[in-house]
């Protein structure tokens, strides 16, 4: 009798497709962060957790548009679960330059994996017709007003365009450093040192013994506008994870770092070890704490939307709402009255957030007024290496479609006070 030859076995779904899945999964389902998801993920290779997070966060970043490319393959809509395939496929063919056969064969294993097998066929038929034609579909379309909330859009005014064409792409890895930087990175006009996306930090010269820190170009910028003296006592606010505590006790001052989330303490206390760099750490919450004695300075770089961050955390697009503006302010503004108590006659506050939002920026500043802090304004001197960030009402203000010649920004924004 001749033996029957088992039938071929299908492919099994890489850890990339696999992590990518539960990340996006994660984020858009059980709407957590994607930072928070990806601590969650089964341990394994360091290299296929990244390139899961790569693909999660491209399908993030640009969903509005990979629907769109999607949606003319489709008699109906499929079920979340199939759609999010099809979204990562799309984005594997579209976005991170996957050959075609690996990006649809990967897709089809991943739908059997996932129980979603009536659904292989349409998800090769779809996935395939994108290969052949989503280029110049995804070319014609107008991508960051796609793949930008309406009520995000509306709030940026003029700048809406610029802003989201800057956070359709994937950030730099920007480097504060202490010394000469690590090779291969490119010396930005403020100062800090950029590498291209997808550097691992961990692997550059220097990491080891605490020569640098990632930190955003535009997140260097309030520590560094708030010019701390050595000597000078300085009170850094919702410190965690420590770039700027970091970059205040480099100055020579002496410098208190608050952080009230106990799950971040112990990577503020770690990156400050490795750093090699001194600051008290202390747990508490800002808006009650008070120093032993009045403060030369604060630097509040203060919880909000994070707005200004969507191309490194595209999931606050899917994750944030005004409501969570709205929210972020009433605690901006407790920290900001609290700031200012901590403060001598003459003290200065770097009141800073990472958010293109008015009501977080601009919209502090009377608070602050209120609170016995006068505004005062930052010089063309001072932003000569950024000259575009500085506003008619003097305030500090960034956004991603700055610098498009290195690779855009952060959005940020900052104001001065000092105390009456």
């Amino acid at each position: 009798m001749t033996p029957r030859t088992p039938p071929p076995r299908a492919a099994r779904p890489d850890p990339t497709r696999e992590g990518a899945f539960d990340l996006l999964s994660a984020v858009l389902v059980r709407h957590r962060s994607l930072e928070d998801a990806l601590d969650t993920l089964p341990p394994g290779e360091l290299r296929d957790r990244a390139a899961a997070h790569r693909l999660a966060a491209a399908v993030l970043r640009r969903t509005g548009s990979l629907d769109q490319v999607i949606k003319p393959h489709l008699r109906r809509d499929p079920p979340d679960p199939v759609r999010q395939i099809l979204r990562m496929g799309a984005a594997q063919l579209l976005l991170l330059d996957t050959p075609a056969h690996a990006a649809v064969a990967t897709a089809v294993a991943l739908a059997r994996s996932r129980g979603l097998t009536p659904f292989t066929g349409l998800v090769n038929a779809v996935l395939r017709r994108v290969a052949e034609s989503g280029a110049e579909a995804l070319a014609a379309l107008e991508g960051p007003r796609l793949d930008t909330p309406h009520w995000l859009w509306s709030s940026w005014g003029n700048d809406a365009a610029l802003i989201a064409a800057g956070q359709t792409t994937e950030a730099p890895l920007d480097l504060t450093v202490i010394g000469e930087p690590p090779p291969g990175g490119v010396v930005l006009p403020t100062g800090s040192v950029r590498y291209p996306a997808g550097t691992r930090v961990t692997e550059l010269a220097g990491y080891e013994e605490g020569r640098f820190w990632v930190q955003d170009a535009a997140a260097a910028l309030p520590a560094r506008l708030l010019a701390a003296k050595p000597g000078e006592s300085v009170a850094d606010l919702c410190a965690a994870p420590g770039g700027k505590a970091a970059q205040l006790a480099a100055t020579g001052a002496t410098v208190t770092a608050i952080e009230r989330d106990g799950r971040r303490i112990g990577r503020l206390n770690d990156n400050l070890a490795r750093l090699r760099l001194p600051a008290t750490v202390v747990q508490a919450d800002a808006t009650t704490w008070r120093p032993p004695a009045l403060l030369d300075a604060v630097l509040l770089d203060a919880p909000c939307s994070a707005t200004g961050t969507i191309r490194r955390h595209p999931d606050v697009v899917h994750l944030k709402s005004q409501q969570d503006v709205t929210t972020a302010v009433a605690q901006q503004q407790a920290l900001i009255i609290a700031a200012a108590a901590m403060l001598r006659p003459g003290g200065r506050l770097i009141y800073a957030v990472c958010s293109m939002q008015p009501e977080e920026g601009p919209g502090a500043v009377p608070v602050a007024m209120n609170a016995g802090l006068r505004h005062e304004r930052f010089t063309a001197d001072e932003l000569s290496t950024l000259p575009a960030a500085l506003t008619k009402a003097g305030y500090l203000r960034t956004h991603p479609g700055l610098w498009p010649e290195y690779g855009g920004m952060d959005g940020f924004f900052a104001a001065r006070f000092v105390k009456i």
